[in-house]
């Protein structure tokens, strides 16, 4: 790893906090945070102009409920034929450019699998226990509760299972596990940052 870069990629179960956590160490570090700028850059680049945030959101996460003889998108390539491929595809490519472009943190968008040979790269997995996301779904989420929290994980194990063929939240993935329940999230980044210092730097 580079003394001088230093890419930080987050993904995080939903209402865990690792918006708030990618946010404050981008703060911290005093790099830029990329989350939704990156779909619409990968939407730019496939000349899609006319689509809402939401629709862009659905098109990029339009992945069918895993079959049981199910085949990952990256052992055919790019030839499955799913509506969200080529904007996975076009997410990859983003993402790894602004990796080359300079230290940042990233959000979600399997950038740990689109990063998994850059040496620049620290890949973190933000989790927390049901009871820390069910309060947070209820004061952060606007009174989501814990089986809509779940829901929306199962459609990001599904998309990332997906087109990287790995599990999802699995921790032999990822640099890093933290859960997110047992500190303030300040001095998680804190400690995140030390040990990516202590580590790899």
């Amino acid at each position: 790893m580079s003394k001088d870069k230093l890419v930080i990629t987050v993904s995080r179960q939903y209402g865990a906090g690792g918006r708030e956590l990618a946010q404050i160490l981008a703060d911290k570090l005093g790099v830029k945070l990329y989350d939704r700028q990156i779909v619409h850059i990968a939407a730019a680049k496939l000349g899609i102009h006319d689509l809402s945030e939401q629709e862009l959101l659905e098109m990029e996460n339009s992945v069918k409920p895993l079959s049981l003889n199910f085949i990952p998108f990256h052992s055919f390539g790019n030839h499955m034929g799913e509506s969200s491929s080529n904007m996975y595809m076009s997410e990859s490519s983003v993402v790894r450019k602004l990796a080359a472009d300079g230290s940042c943190v990233i959000l979600g968008r399997c950038g740990d699998y689109a990063l998994r040979d850059n040496p620049d790269c620290f890949s973190v997995f933000v989790c927390a226990d049901d009871e820390y996301r069910e309060k947070r779904g209820q004061d952060v989420y606007g009174g989501k509760s814990l089986k809509e929290l779940n829901r929306e994980d199962e459609k990001r194990a599904r998309y990332y299972s997906y087109y990287t063929g790995r599990n999802w939240g699995d921790g032999t993935n990822y640099d890093l596990v933290v859960n997110t329940g047992k500190d303030a999230l300040t001095k998680i980044a804190d400690g995140i940052i030390t040990y990516i210092k202590a580590v790899k730097l």
